[in-house]
C-alpha cells in the first residue's frame, strides 16, 4: 500500500451487498494499545458482517499521521491533503469504529481536535462503536461520562456497548483474542459483543452518503419566480 494514503484498507470476501467500516484511532506511540484494541475490534466486526453475508472493507485512519494536519485545519478552518481524503472516507462510511487513549480521564486531545474538525453533520445517525484504552479500570468510566457524550451531541447512533482495555487487561489476554484466553481475561467478550452490536446496525443501515448541504437551497430559477 502507498505509505502517503491516509489509510489502510483490508477487503474481506464479498458475497451480498458491501458495507465499510472506517476505523480511528488515535494512539500516539507506535506500536499503541490503542491501534491493537482497534484492529481486534475491526476485525470482529468484520467477521460479525461476513456471518450474516456482507462483504466488507475495513478502513483505518491513524490520527498520528494526521496531527500536524490536524492542527493546520483547526486554525484555518480547512482541511487538505490526505486529512481531507480521510475525513471524506469517515462520512460516507457505513459504520465507525472510535478507539482514543485516555489521559486525565478524558479522550485524547488529538482524538478531540479531529472531531472539533468535522462538519457538525457529519456522523448524524452513523452507527459508532466507541472504544478505550488506559492504565486501569477505574478509568473506563470516561467512555460514558466523556466519550458517548460527544458523540451523541453529534448525533451519530452509538453502540450501547462500549469496550475499554486497561493494561492489566492485555497482560491476561495475551493480544490473542483467542477462545482459550477467555476465561483469563474478559476482554475478548465484551470485544465480540460491541461488533454484533455494531454489525446489526451496519447490516441494516441504508447509506446515502454524506448529507447534501445545499439540498434545501432554492434554485436560482426559483429564485426569480419568487
Amino acid at each position: 500500500m502507498n505509505p502517503t494514503n491516509p489509510t489502510n484498507p483490508t477487503t474481506h470476501p464479498t458475497t451480498h451487498e458491501a458495507r465499510t467500516v472506517v476505523v480511528v484511532t488515535a494512539g500516539l506511540s507506535q506500536p499503541s494499545q490503542t491501534r491493537l484494541l482497534a484492529d481486534r475490534l475491526a476485525a470482529a466486526t468484520a467477521r460479525e458482517l461476513e456471518r450474516d453475508g456482507h462483504g466488507v472493507q475495513i478502513e483505518v485512519v491513524e490520527l498520528r499521521e494526521h496531527a500536524h494536519a490536524i492542527m493546520d485545519a483547526m486554525l484555518t478552518g480547512f482541511a487538505g491533503g490526505n486529512l481531507a481524503r480521510a475525513i471524506d472516507e469517515l462520512t460516507r462510511a457505513d459504520g465507525v469504529i472510535a478507539v482514543t487513549p485516555l489521559f486525565t480521564t478524558t479522550y485524547s486531545g488529538l482524538f478531540k481536535s479531529f472531531v472539533d474538525i468535522l462538519d457538525k453533520d457529519a456522523l448524524t445517525n452513523m452507527p459508532v462503536l466507541l472504544a478505550a484504552t488506559g492504565g486501569t479500570p477505574r478509568h473506563s468510566l470516561a467512555l460514558d461520562y466523556s466519550v458517548r457524550p460527544l458523540f451523541t451531541y453529534l448525533r451519530a447512533d452509538v453502540v450501547p456497548t462500549a469496550v475499554f482495555a486497561a493494561t492489566d487487561d492485555w497482560a491476561k489476554d495475551g493480544g490473542t483474542g483467542h477462545d482459550t484466553d477467555r476465561d483469563a481475561s474478559p476482554l475478548p467478550d465484551r470485544i465480540d459483543r460491541a461488533a454484533r452490536a455494531l454489525a446489526d446496525r451496519v447490516a441494516a443501515r441504508r447509506n446515502d452518503g454524506p448529507a447534501d448541504p445545499f439540498a434545501t437551497t432554492p434554485s436560482f430559477l426559483d429564485l426569480l419566480d419568487g
